[in-house]
């Protein structure tokens, strides 16, 4: 396929928050190599939802280093991934070359009007300013499109889960989204909406199988983790590795099971 006619290739100089611009940065190997993909399942209920296949466009808005975008070609739909920060951008390019991947934010989506026809999000819409980026993938999408939401979300009901996700929660007391800990939060910019309907919900489950090592990575992917100082982050992941060496439910074990609950989401365009 060629490149989108409409497509102008610029992140039309909207700011990312400096968190997200310096973690996700500095960590985007470590992103593409400890974070988890999606189960088959909650991908099928989003290809489904948003009509995705041949002869469809769609957009996967800050794609990462293209985590979702990848599960997406198989469908025959026209893939295109946009990602503003650089480092994530590089290792899209790389892990997922047969797509078009633009530097772009949600808030200024660097496409022209109704130019595709379903928009997916995945692990990145609490990083949005919300109206602006519901009216961006109302403007760019076409009548009837759709947009989907997903995280790989916490699943506490394993003991030393519940405490890496605690240090967590430590490190990332500041984080944007920590009010909006319930997700609760997802139905005020769909209430009322001028730009997109009622939202449709169905939670999956998920297991990342990782060796001790890949879950240090795992953490030192988390934004506000990895955008500390080199001390502070090495002695994250000596925490980690400490926690892991010593809790019984870890100690020894070559290989680990990371659980999810994934909250997945779609709405139609009005």
């Amino acid at each position: 396929m060629g490149r989108l006619s409409a497509v102008e290739c610029q992140n039309a100089g909207v700011p990312i928050h400096e968190i997200a611009a310096a973690g996700f940065d500095a960590q985007a190997e470590a992103y593409e190599r400890a974070r988890p993909s999606y189960p088959p399942d909650a991908v099928a209920w989003i290809v489904d939802g948003l009509r995705i296949g041949p002869g469809r466009t769609v957009l996967d808005l800050a794609a990462g280093t293209g985590k979702l975008t990848r599960l997406l070609t198989p469908t025959g739909a026209r893939v295109v991934a946009a990602e503003p920060v650089d480092g994530m951008l590089r290792a899209l390019r790389t892990a997922v070359p047969g797509v078009d991947a633009l530097a772009s934010t949600a808030e200024a989506l660097a496409l022209r009007d109704a130019t595709v026809d379903g928009v997916t999000v995945a692990q990145a819409f609490h990083w949005f300013e919300p109206e602006a980026a519901l009216a961006e993938m109302h403007r760019v999408l076409r009548p009837e499109g759709r947009v989907a939401l997903v995280w790989n979300g916490r699943d506490l009901s394993v003991r030393w889960i519940a405490t890496i996700w605690g240090i967590f929660d430590r490190e990332e007391a500041t984080a944007p989204w920590r009010k909006n800990r319930d997700r609760a939060w997802l139905d005020e910019p769909f209430t009322d909406s001028p730009w997109f309907g009622p939202l449709h919900k169905k939670t999956f489950r998920h297991v990342q199988r990782m060796k001790p090592a890949e879950v240090v990575d795992r953490v030192a992917s988390v934004s506000h983790i990895a955008a500390l100082p080199p001390e502070e982050h090495q002695r994250v992941r000596d925490e980690i590795a400490a926690l892991l060496a010593e809790h019984p439910e870890t100690r020894g074990r070559d290989t680990l099971e990371f659980p999810y609950l994934v909250d997945a989401y779609w709405s139609e365009r009005r």
